[in-house]
């Protein structure tokens, strides 16, 4: 199976390892959550899906982080996740 993160971007669901929400202007990224992106810029993991100021969530897999423009719940309903 597959999930759909965006301008033509998909990856395998089983690489996923976590979907954050990314609440840029609502509220500030936790401190922790900065650092850890700022080290993972620094060293080459990230990947822009879509336009730098759309962003909504970042996807952490196996191999990359995928920044999204297509928000944490919907990504989830997009994966099947249902917790419990």
């Amino acid at each position: 199976m597959f999930l759909h993160l965006g301008n033509d971007v998909v990856i395998p669901l089983k690489e996923v390892i976590a979907i954050i929400d990314l609440h840029k202007d609502e509220k500030k990224l936790s401190e922790i959550n900065q650092e850890f992106l700022q080290v993972a810029e620094e060293e080459g993991f990230i990947e822009l899906v879509g336009e730098e100021n759309k962003i909504k969530s970042f996807i952490i897999t196996n191999k990359k982080i995928y920044l999204s423009p297509i928000s944490s719940a919907t990504l989830r309903k997009r994966s099947g996740y249902s917790p419990g």
